[in-house]
C-alpha cells in the first residue's frame, strides 16, 4: 500500500511540476485515467473459441464466458445460465453452440 501512495505522489509531482502555479486535480486525474487506460488496453486481448454439444446445453471451458449462443432446429430462443452455459429453450434440440470469450493479458 505504501508503494502505491509513493507512486501516486510521484505522479502528482511530475504533473504539477510542469506548471507550479496551477495544478488542477481534475486535469491531473483525467490525464492519469487516460494514461492508465491506454497502458492497460495495450496489454489486453480478447480470446474467443467455439464450444458445442448435443442437446440443449453447451458449456464454455473454465475461464471463458459465453457471449452468444446458437441452437439447432431453427430455434432462436436461448439464455445463458451460471455465466458458463448456453441453453436452447426449444424442445428436442439436436445441438447447441456457444461463442466463449475471455480477456487475456499479452
Amino acid at each position: 500500500m505504501k508503494m502505491r501512495v509513493a507512486v501516486l505522489l510521484a505522479v502528482f509531482a511530475v504533473f504539477c511540476a510542469a506548471d507550479a502555479q496551477t495544478c488542477a486535480l481534475d486535469g491531473l486525474m483525467s490525464s492519469l485515467t487516460e494514461s492508465v487506460a491506454s497502458a492497460v488496453l495495450q496489454k489486453v486481448t480478447l480470446s474467443c473459441i467455439d464450444a458445442s454439444a448435443r442437446g440443449s446445453l453447451a458449456d464454455c471451458p473454465a475461464g471463458y464466458r459465453p457471449t452468444s449462443c446458437s441452437c439447432g432446429n431453427a430455434c432462436g430462443s436461448w439464455d445463458i445460465r451460471n455465466d458458463k452455459t448456453c441453453h436452447c429453450q426449444c424442445a428436442n434440440q439436436d445441438w447447441t453452440a456457444a461463442r466463449c470469450c475471455k480477456i487475456a493479458l499479452k
